[in-house]
């Protein structure tokens, strides 16, 4: 199988998406953003996971680099991670190509769901500190996370998928996986 990597904004539900379709699934799960938190706690860049994204550039680079040493030493796993993260100075890929060409991924899944529905979990969800965002602006980062998985395709030959979890329909995003798990 190798490596998935699956993607989606904040909000979107990737996680539950993919927990629930890889479960009887011999298969790892390893989320990329809680071994880069981990790494960034150990060398004392950060305190939580929502500090990471307003770390300087450099410092995001040097996290990425080593959790893609860590992650791409794992096999038949999926790597729950974001496409691109939006930082007060633009969008930055999640996985730049010192990133993903360490990962050689055969699929990347990318979950989606409507810009509303995306809005109203995250202003529903007590748990994350995260930025506030408009319906637009979550549309918004839908279409250049779009853009980025293929560029990411480009570079490795993975082929992208893409997969709709909407509201009160999640039994269908994980029969959309389930092929990618065979």
């Amino acid at each position: 199988m190798g490596i998935i990597v699956v993607t989606g904004i904040p909000g979107v539900g990737k996680t539950t998406v993919m927990k629930k379709a890889a479960e009887g699934i011999d298969i790892k799960f390893v989320t990329f953003g809680t071994v880069m938190i981990d790494i960034a706690r150990e060398t004392g860049l950060v305190q939580n996971r929502d500090e990471m994204r307003k770390l300087n550039l450099e410092q995001q680079k040097e996290l990425q680099i080593k959790t893609a040493e860590r992650v791409s030493k794992m096999k038949n796993v999926i790597v729950d991670t974001h496409c691109t993260i939006k930082t007060p100075r633009g969008y930055m890929p999640g996985l730049p190509e010192w990133v993903i060409k360490k990962l050689k991924p055969n699929t990347i899944l990318l979950v989606e769901a409507n810009p509303k529905e995306i809005f109203n979990r995250r202003i529903n969800d007590n748990t994350r500190n995260r930025d506030p965002d408009s319906v637009e602006k979550i549309e918004e980062h839908q279409h250049i996370n779009r853009a980025v998985a293929m560029a990411y395709s480009a570079i490795t030959g993975a082929t992208v998928k893409i997969i709709s979890n909407h509201d009160n329909a999640i039994d269908n995003a994980i029969e959309e996986v389930k092929p990618v798990l065979e």
